[in-house]
């Protein structure tokens, strides 16, 4: 989906200041001297596996300008069949347990993205050199190679470590205009055939995919400027083949029964019959017998009914968790929005529960037991990955809130027509048509889906406050 709209500087406004987010929100600037001295003694001399499958044409798939690439991927089509072999990262192979690199990552706990840079959850020695899967490089991977039948269904999974070397840096917009084009060939060529199966196997079971647009920062050609950005078909294709390998890592762990697993709460009837409720209202037709997950992926979310009654649905996705278990699996195993058992094993070098999940996974697949220091690290996850998360969201919503604050600064007292998303009592979130701003409008009588027009009361640089009221 393309950008949907869009709110840009003006001349003589003065942009968001992304340097006082940082620092309210205590994001790291550097790393310790110790933790880059490890990182460069390990890259220097990488951890290569005898396995060798610099044979296999793996490529990689990342948003433009990547350099932090965690997985590559080969699709190729057997007997009644495919082939998915997917290289992730080897960050366990550099990164010792208890060392300052371990230490670190566990402080940060996952990679934060703002506008005019990154904080990288490891050196860049690492996440862009030595443990990246870039083109042409010579690097160590923990190989997933995992075999479906012609309807999508997993018939064996094959695990361990290879070198292995990257073909070819590909991009979404690139791939993507391939695909329009119907010239997408190579490693790539199955991913619209191979995506689309798993995405509908992911309905059969009950998934749950809002697919609403995220709210983003990004540089235009007069500033800084929000967007709404929607997932592009390769993307999603691109999304389910990290999923299939979440899945297979989840029933690895679940089988020798320790791990760590992403879980989510299915939906409480209560809130499905509540959405369902609100459908009619929202022009969203829920034929009789219909889940959810089927009832959203028919939606678009460029309707702003359709948008409201998205917003509505994410109540289906509340709880989401890490849980570690050590002996007896978990009460519920599965992710609600998944459909099914689920785990974080595909991007070791932005998120930290991944590294250790892949460690798991790869001595459950040779055989072994974890080892005693790593299974006593997996009790201590869910927390620092819910610490992290907590912090994310809050850096990620000040950027948003900072920059439309400050693009909207001097237009206090304009009207704007907007669709009201959520309402309850004497405020509501709208979100404007023409400008990719979502704020707090306060006054009584509002409903989701209705269109309203209303005037900007506040829009302050200095508390990123954004306030309308309806006109």
């Amino acid at each position: 989906m393309a950008v949907r709209r869009v709110l840009r500087t003006t001349a003589g406004v003065v942009g968001p200041d992304f340097d006082a987010v940082r620092a309210e929100f205590d994001v790291p600037l550097r790393f310790g001297d110790d933790v880059v001295a490890e990182a460069v003694r390990v890259a220097a001399d990488p951890p290569l596996p005898e396995h060798d499958r610099t044979d296999l044409e793996l490529v990689t798939l990342d948003p433009l300008g990547s350099r932090d690439l965690d997985q590559a991927v080969h699709l190729q089509r057997r007997a009644g069949g495919y082939r998915v072999s997917y290289a992730i990262a080897d960050v366990g192979g550099f990164v010792v347990l208890g060392g300052a690199l371990d230490a670190e990552a566990r402080r940060r706990g996952q990679t934060l993205y703002c506008p005019d840079g990154r904080t990288p959850l490891h050196p860049a020695e690492l996440s862009e050199g030595a443990a990246s899967l870039l083109p042409g490089q010579l690097a160590p991977a923990a190989l997933w190679t995992i075999d479906l039948d012609g309807d999508g269904e997993v018939t064996a999974v094959d695990l361990r470590r290879a070198q292995v070397r990257s073909r070819a840096q590909l991009d979404y917009a690139a791939v993507q205009a391939q695909v329009d084009a119907g010239a997408l060939d190579g490693p790539l060529a199955l991913l619209p055939e191979i995506g689309a199966l798993l995405h509908a196997r992911a309905l059969a079971r009950g998934a749950i995919e809002l697919g609403t647009p995220s709210q983003e920062v990004e540089a235009g050609p007069d500033g800084w400027r929000v967007v709404f950005r929607g997932q592009a078909d390769v993307e999603d294709w691109n999304a389910q083949v990290s999923l299939l390998t979440g899945g297979c890592a989840a029933r690895l762990m679940l089988d020798g029964g320790v791990g760590v697993l992403r879980t989510l709460p299915p939906p409480a009837p209560a809130d499905v019959a509540a959405l369902r409720r609100l459908a009619p209202a929202l022009d969203v037709d829920w034929p009789e017998g219909a889940a959810p997950g089927a009832v959203i992926a028919g939606l678009d979310p460029a309707l702003p009914r359709h948008a409201a009654f998205l917003d509505e649905a994410a109540s289906l996705l509340r709880g989401a968790a890490y849980t570690a278990f050590d002996g007896t699996p978990p009460a519920e195993p599965g992710h609600g929005g998944v459909g099914g058992p689920y785990a974080h094993v595909t991007a070791p070098l932005r998120r930290l529960v991944d590294r250790f999940g892949t460690e798991v996974c790869l001595a459950l697949a040779a055989g072994a037991e974890p080892e005693p220091e790593l299974r006593a690290t997996l009790p201590l996850l869910p927390a620092l990955m819910a610490a992290s998360d907590r912090h994310t969201k809050e850096v990620e919503r000040a950027v948003v809130d900072a920059t439309e604050a400050a693009l909207l600064a001097g237009r206090v007292g304009e009207t704007f027509p907007a669709v009201v998303l959520d309402a309850g009592g004497d405020r509501a979130t709208v979100v404007l048509d023409d400008l990719a701003v979502r704020a707090r409008c306060d006054g009584a009588g509002q409903r989701p889906g209705e269109r309203v027009t209303v005037r900007l009361t506040q829009a302050d640089p200095a508390t990123r406050a954004v306030r309308f009221v309806p006109a």
